[in-house]
């Protein structure tokens, strides 16, 4: 089996909203850490320093089969009028 590493970044602005970067697709998960260390002390990453994560995804295969849905209009309360 083929794998790849992806490397992304999330930054939850309110409880409605995160910030999500797609930031690359890596071979090895040495790489994918190394470009993690080299973006880490940039605006924005290095305040949010936990943000990073690295999925490890098998080439060829859905990762993800299970449709979608909006966590927003299923599971969100609005509060205060907001949409």
């Amino acid at each position: 089996m083929k794998y790849v590493f992806l490397l992304g970044h999330v930054r939850q602005r309110s409880p409605y909203h995160d910030d999500i970067k797609h930031i690359g697709v890596f071979a090895t998960l040495a790489d994918a850490r190394h470009a993690q260390a080299q973006l880490s002390d940039k605006p924005g990453f290095r305040d949010y320093p936990d943000g990073f994560y690295i999925d490890k995804c098998e080439i060829g295969r859905i990762n993800w089969s299970d449709g979608f849905f909006n966590w927003y209009t299923e599971f969100a309360k609005p509060q205060d009028g907001a949409p």
